[in-house]
């Protein structure tokens, strides 16, 4: 007598449909795929000045901040909330990037680490906050394994471009 399998559970079924999606939009492309440029970074005592102008040489929204002595990455600068600030008269462009720079949190969090090799899907899981409960993010530093280099920085429209530019 045949035994009849179980119908999967409607929560099966939405997980293997949302990996399927993926599977036929990214068709097992990685971070390498997005050809991202290289990352753009400043040191905390670069005038903002500095480093607005650079963002916008290279039409960049984020750059990130490495640390003088060892290039250990500290943080990002955002452009657009840079500009918000400098707005609002909060910082100033002599001032150093260290007075408007997002610091990483490095105590009690795991980071996702986002290499070349990292497949879209867990990008765009990272995009959307479901990789370590880190909540929606706009981009992603890609660095080695071992997280000693940054090698870029990859955004959702970066993402977003490459799905449209792929043939279907």
């Amino acid at each position: 007598m045949a035994s009849i399998p179980p119908e999967p559970s409607t929560e099966d079924s939405s997980a293997a449909l949302s990996q399927s999606l993926w599977a036929d939009k990214y068709r097992g492309a990685t971070i390498e795929d997005l050809d991202p440029p290289p990352a753009l970074s400043v040191k905390p005592s670069d005038p903002i000045s500095h480093a607005l102008m650079s963002a916008f040489e290279r039409d960049y929204t984020h750059l990130t901040v490495v640390s003088q002595e060892n290039r250990a990455l500290l943080g990002y600068l955002s452009i657009p909330r840079l500009k918000e600030l400098l707005k609002e008269g909060k910082v100033k462009e002599s001032d150093p990037v260290e007075q408007a720079m997002l610091k990483f949190r490095r105590k009690g969090k795991v980071y996702k680490v986002i290499t070349m090799d990292t497949p879209l899907e867990e990008l765009e899981a990272f995009f959307n906050g479901g990789v370590n409960g880190s909540g929606v993010q706009d981009f992603a530093v890609v660095t080695d394994g071992n997280r000693r280099f940054v090698l870029g920085v990859a955004t959702k429209s970066d993402l977003a471009t490459f799905v449209q530019r792929r043939p279907a």
